[in-house]
């Protein structure tokens, strides 16, 4: 596929970020981008109004006309997230269009260009965002394609002068698969996606092959501990090829050291708060320095990040009332979440608001999520988001409920999560999860602000 003659894009599961970032990079570069989603949310709102038609119906009738007879200019995108009888996508084949996978794009986007990949289980949202604020505040400069929106910059891909591309990595469907990265980071591997991958096996089988798809000369970045050889080592909390160390907190804010073997950075200021963003922050620095960024430079992009939407974002942040939304929805980011929280605020009562998600991943974790909402000093469940899923027979939130050990805990609806903050006023809250609890956001704030 020539992009070059492209006038003309259909994205089907337009909503998604990943397929967004796409219809914001085609609409860039001039061309009629239309789409499909099921539900209207507050991002599609926003290209609608960046010039992307948007329907919500899964009727034929609803696509233009100029998207009907497949032509060289004309591009039709699909996530595998779309079901299997959608119409509109059974139309784009039977009209003799081929569908491309948004992967697929990502890749012949990336593949004549220096490409950083940032891939992992968990980490890899805030690392490859802050990977490419640090390559933009330098000047050094790059593009990007982010798995969520950047608080810098107001979206989810970025537009450089430059041949260098910074992409988020993502295993869900094997889709990493078809990048060919210069510098390939990998931020974590815990077992996610089984009912994808059927066991970890599979899963790490995918990132060995991810990792062999760099190219000749390239940088492999592993955290330390992980099952897979790199060039360099990263960690933030042991002795590492790149690593931090004199990790504190000053007036809630984290401070570090940073090590490797060209030498010392002292004192970096972390502009976002969390222990595993230290860890982040060693990658995105390990990267910089292979591209030959000044110190100076890469600490002050450091204490300018705003980190991403949805990931440890401070929504109210005043005396008396602090709460804190994130998209932590496996165990291992919630343990880094909830400790990040503890180690900032030990002597507040920590109310959480969690929201699982998926039934398959809720009964393959059910043990992992248990310890580690066992942190709360008050859990406020709600059900279980299903997105792509049916539901299964005994796999619900009083199941997970019955298994957390916290002192106080009970199922709620979103409804009694907006009662609980208007009648207790608590001085700590926390909303966590993937699926729509992010609507419970705007009316959190609305009570606590004015609390």
């Amino acid at each position: 596929m020539n992009l070059d003659a492209i006038k003309q894009v259909y994205l089907i599961g337009i909503g998604g970020i990943g397929m967004s970032g796409l219809a914001r990079y085609f609409k860039h570069l001039g061309c009629e981008v239309n789409g499909y989603d099921r539900t209207e949310t507050e991002l599609t709102k926003t290209l609608v109004n960046e010039g992307i038609a948007i329907s919500y119906q899964d009727d034929v009738d609803t696509i233009d006309t100029i998207f009907h007879a497949p032509k060289t200019e004309t591009l039709v995108i699909f996530t595998p997230a779309i079901p299997k009888d959608s119409k509109i996508k059974a139309f784009m084949e039977s009209q003799g269009h081929i569908l491309y996978k948004r992967s697929q794009v990502l890749g012949i986007i990336s593949e004549s260009r220096f490409t950083v990949a940032v891939a992992g289980t968990h980490g890899k949202t805030t690392t490859s965002t802050m990977v490419a604020h640090v390559l933009k505040d330098s000047g050094y400069d790059c593009s990007a394609f982010l798995g969520g929106i950047s608080s810098n910059y107001g979206t989810n891909v970025l537009y450089g002068d430059n041949n260098t591309v910074v992409v988020e990595a993502d295993e869900f469907d094997r889709s990493f698969l078809t990048l060919h990265p210069n510098i390939a980071i990998v931020t974590s591997s815990d077992a996610d996606h089984l009912d994808i991958y059927g066991d970890r096996s599979h899963l790490l089988e995918s990132f060995r092959l991810f990792l062999n798809k760099i190219v000749e000369g390239g940088t492999r970045i592993i955290k330390k501990g992980l099952e897979f050889a790199g060039q360099i080592s990263y960690s933030g909390h042991e002795v590492a090829d790149a690593y931090a160390s004199n990790v504190h907190v000053r007036d809630g804010e984290f401070f570090f050291d940073y090590q490797d073997t060209n030498g010392r950075i002292d004192d970096i200021h972390l502009g976002i708060p969390g222990i595993h963003n230290v860890e982040n922050a060693v990658a995105a620095i390990a990267v910089a320095r292979l591209l030959g960024i000044a110190d100076g430079a890469i600490k002050k992009a450091l204490t300018t990040f705003r980190g991403v939407k949805r990931r440890f974002e401070y929504i109210v942040r005043r005396p008396g009332a602090v709460y804190i939304d994130d998209y932590a929805h496996h165990p291992e980011e919630l343990r880094a979440f909830l400790t990040s929280m503890r180690k900032l605020y030990p002597t507040q009562t920590l109310n959480v608001v969690f929201q699982p998600h998926l039934f398959t991943r809720t009964r393959d974790f059910v043990d992992g999520f248990a310890e580690v909402l066992s942190m709360a000093d008050n859990l406020l469940l709600m059900e279980i988001y299903p997105a792509r899923e049916l539901p299964i027979e005994g796999i619900n939130s009083s199941w997970l409920l019955d298994k957390i050990t916290a002192e106080k805990k009970r199922i709620v609806t979103p409804e009694e999560v907006l009662e609980f903050a208007r009648n207790e006023k608590p001085e700590l809250i926390v909303t966590v999860g993937a699926g729509d609890i992010d609507k419970l956001v705007k009316p959190l704030q609305t009570i606590l602000e004015y609390a």
